[in-house]
């Protein structure tokens, strides 16, 4: 592996600081998505330096975000936690929620017009715009809050727009589980936050079969192998320590569990 070739990855971003001399050195946006709040939600918002709603998902923000600080009035919880914009379709998003935080301010953006993309297509659009006029969009990472569960399609949806950003870091992230793409252009180097995540992972090919994936790290190494789908999959593996690396002859999907409070 050479230097040039090698992408790092990291979900350092559960945890409650990023140590300034940590590299990669990421620039965070967050977006929400109209599914279940993940209850470390308060620390990607903490992290990021842009946070969009998913039109619907300044519903979740508005009605989940205080339950996570039941000590405090859900009125002081919603003014901290104010999206900069809302974008989408505006189908979901209640009149109340939308009245509330155009009144703090919020930037809204109807793009109703548009129903060929998802809100998630959307609002990965913007946050390049943003930075690509800040020249930060190098060392960008999207963080996709309530990306997993409720509708399976609304899913599929959700990991098709990884592939179509596919030079982009975007991770989509539930309670449970976060998945983020492994293009193959590069060799992959996974290092393995293990206060927060793991041991459960997973290698997935979705749409093109590998011919010859290999691992290290891993309970299951993979060595060449083939995937595909009517074929070997490797769901349900384990890492085995702090770091895992990955080389395929094609776009991969890692998965990897969150742990618990």
């Amino acid at each position: 592996m050479t230097a040039m070739n090698l992408m790092s990855h990291s979900s350092i971003f559960l945890l409650p600081s990023i140590p300034s001399d940590y590299r990669p050195s990421l620039t965070y946006a967050l977006v929400v998505l109209n599914q279940g709040l993940p209850s470390f939600s308060p620390l990607l918002w903490q992290h990021a330096q842009l946070r969009l709603c998913a039109d619907g998902g300044a519903n979740r923000i508005y009605d989940e975000m205080p339950r996570l600080f039941p000590t405090e009035s859900a009125f002081d919880v919603r003014n901290r936690y104010k999206p900069d914009v809302i974008k989408g379709d505006m189908d979901s998003i209640r009149s109340e929620v939308l009245d509330f935080y155009s009144n703090l301010g919020t930037k809204t953006v109807d793009e109703s017009h548009d129903q060929d993309t998802t809100d998630l297509h959307k609002c990965i659009t913007f946050v390049l715009d943003f930075f690509q006029n800040q020249d930060k969009s190098k060392d960008l990472c999207i963080l996709v809050a309530g990306a997993l569960g409720g509708r399976f399609d609304h899913e599929v949806g959700n990991i098709n727009v990884l592939y179509r950003f596919s030079t982009v870091r975007i991770i989509l992230l539930s309670d449970d589980s976060i998945i983020h793409l492994l293009p193959k252009t590069h060799h992959h180097e996974i290092n393995i936050q293990s206060s927060v995540e793991g041991p459960h992972c997973g290698l997935i090919p979705i749409g093109t079969p590998s011919g010859k994936t290999s691992t290290t790290g891993l309970q299951w190494d993979l060595s060449d192998t083939e995937m595909k789908f009517g074929g070997l999959v490797s769901t349900s593996n384990l890492v085995k320590g702090e770091k895992v690396t990955v080389r395929s002859d094609t776009d991969l999907l890692w998965t990897i569990s969150i742990k618990k409070p």
